[in-house]
């Protein structure tokens, strides 16, 4: 498992998201970075931990993730920076409905008039900026975002040539959404997963009256994604598949492109299922002695 990663998985295990993420974990994770072409048409445009994806094509460009309200402006700036116009964003994607994913979604919508995409579970909690999590209700608000189409587990979303499928994968929201698509690059087509999020930041697992099938979806998500065909590996956040390491190796011209990484996908898989397997046998050993 990336180093990275395993500190992030560390880090959440302490306490609750909202109490472990704190303002300082904010500015780190939102740190400005250069953005960059990932591989084919696919660009990095987001934060050094917060991801956001631009996929281009000449008909219109479509955008995935919004970082936290912060990162809007750096979003926008990073397409600018790229020769791309917000205006031509013509879908906006979400991963999933947490305030540091879908914070600044509301404002680039506005920015570039594209319409807001979502699962049919994740899409109240988009509109009314997340005030009833079933985590931690009214503590991890976001602007509210209008989601203007419902996307349906393995439905294709389509701009142009571009192809985009969505794969519904909750437990760390409802509605967590991977998204996956084929991508060409020098000749070849590799086969990209922008992963939801697998992480469990101090749920109840157990007796959750909010979310009493939370353990059957976790189990659901870990087969999903094992059935998924990766090559490159990307996801919500940058920590998940070590996005610093491989941005630095690209620019050093390493060959093949670093973000190819189908065993990474899988070590991250089996990393975050083994940290989901801990969490539920701690929490029912603690039920059995309570």
């Amino acid at each position: 498992m990336p180093s990275a990663l395993k500190f992030f998985l560390s880090m959440l295990a302490l306490c609750s998201l909202t109490t472990a993420v704190t303002s300082e974990q904010h500015r780190k994770w939102n740190t400005p970075v250069k953005p960059f072409r990932i591989v084919g048409n696919i660009y990095y445009v987001g934060a050094s931990d917060l991801t956001s994806f631009l996929i281009t094509s000449p008909r219109g460009h479509i955008l995935l993730d919004g970082g936290l309200p912060q990162t809007a402006p750096q979003i926008e700036r990073n397409v600018a920076a790229l020769g791309f116009n917000m205006k031509d964003v013509k879908l906006l994607l979400n991963s999933h409905a947490h305030f540091d994913h879908a914070g600044g979604l509301a404002e680039l919508k506005r920015i570039s008039g594209a319409r807001m995409i979502a699962s049919r579970q994740d899409a109240p909690a988009l509109m009314d900026g997340d005030k009833d999590d079933f985590a931690w209700p009214g503590t991890v608000s976001f602007p509210s975002v209008h989601v203007d189409r419902i996307v349906a587990d393995g439905e294709t979303l389509t701009v142009g040539e571009t192809a985009i499928t969505a794969h519904l994968t909750p437990g760390h929201t409802k509605g967590c959404t991977t998204w996956t698509m084929p991508v060409s690059d020098s000749g070849k087509t590799y086969a990209a997963v922008f992963v939801c999020s697998t992480s469990v930041p101090g749920y109840q697992l157990i007796g959750n009256r909010k979310y009493p099938n939370i353990v059957a979806n976790y189990e659901q998500t870990f087969r999903a994604l094992r059935s998924l065909p990766c090559d490159v590996f990307l996801a919500s956040h940058g920590a998940f598949f070590d996005l610093t390491a491989k941005h630095r190796a690209l620019e050093r011209g390493v060959k093949p492109n670093p973000f190819i990484d189908p065993d990474g996908y899988r070590s991250f898989i089996d990393g975050t299922e083994h940290e989901f397997r801990r969490r539920l046998s701690e929490q029912a050993a603690k039920k059995r002695h309570s």
